[in-house]
Order: structure tokens, then sequence, then C-alpha cells
């Protein structure tokens, strides 16, 4: 992953929910250049924050252990714009889960009222049928979730603090 469009999780249960936040700063350059005379971080960016949280939610789910990646947005409505200096919180809910992918909720809140509301459906990769490798270069997952103060917030469904997962130890530091 390139670019993150969360800046960190504020709240992790397995299975469950991811929530995080993004704050919107004319700094970066997509949110100065968008709309031109009105700095606005575009819809896309937002669902792919929300996108980020919920492949992380689904993979997590099943341990890091399969590819995950985002196949549709299945519904995106927005109610208002996130402008320059805004804070969004997004929550992520685990919908569904099934053999070859799963679906999630998202909505994104900002300055407690509802800003976009959003579906997603996310695709499990076979190995050597759709990529011949990992999607993260090695011990850049690992890195991202620990930059993002995942492992500070995420707990299990019965509330302990997550443990290792093998599938990201593996990866070469």
């Amino acid at each position: 992953m390139r670019w993150f469009w969360i800046d960190r999780f504020t709240d992790f249960v397995s299975g469950q929910c991811a929530k995080g936040l993004k704050n919107v700063s004319m700094d970066e350059e997509v949110v100065d250049g968008y709309w031109p005379d009105y700095p606005t971080l575009p819809s896309t960016l937002i669902i792919e924050g929300m996108a980020q949280l919920g492949g992380i939610l689904v993979a997590e789910h099943h341990q890091f252990e399969k590819q995950v990646v985002l196949a549709k947005v299945a519904k995106a409505s927005f109610l208002r714009p996130a402008r320059n200096g805004d804070q969004l919180h997004y929550t992520v809910t685990l919908d569904s889960v099934q053999d070859l992918g799963a679906t999630v909720n998202a909505v994104s809140h900002c300055d407690g009222e509802l800003q976009a509301e959003v579906d997603l459906m996310f695709a499990f990769l076979e190995q050597g049928r759709f990529t011949d490798g990992p999607l993260f270069g090695p011990g850049d997952l690992r890195t991202m979730l620990r930059m993002m103060n995942f492992f500070s917030v995420a707990v299990d469904s019965e509330g302990k603090a997550v443990g290792k997962y093998p599938a990201l130890c593996d990866e070469i530091s």
C-alpha cells in the first residue's frame, strides 16, 4: 500500500468492527488541487480509507493468511464534503464472510454528523491465480499496522489484546 487514507486506528474488535480517523489537511496535494478554490478530500479517497480499514478487518478475521482486495463498491452515499480542517471518524462493521470474500458496512462522521455511508465487497485472491506473490513487500503490512496504531487498540472478540499473527511474524523485517 503506497498511501494511507486513514491516520490511525482508534478501535478494533476482531471479527466485528474497526474504527479510525482521517484528518483532512491542505498539505495533502489532492485536497488542495481536487476542486479549485474549494479544498475537499475526494469522495473516492474517503472510500479508499474505509476500504483500508475494512480490508484489514477482513484480513485479520483470517489471521492475515488470505490476500484481501477491494472487489466492489456496492453502495456509496455522501451527505456532505470533507473539507480542509475536518476530522473524519470512520467505522467499518463486518457484515458477512463467505468462501470467496466478505462484505462490510462503513460510515464516516464529521463534527458528530453522518458524512458518508458505503457498502464494500472484498475478494480473497487465490495464490497463483490472480497474483504471483504477496500484496505487500516483506514486513510492510506489519509496519503499516504498527504506524496506524493497530496493535495498541486491537482486541479479540473477548476484549483481550490480540496476540501475534504467524502470517505477519513470518515476514522478513
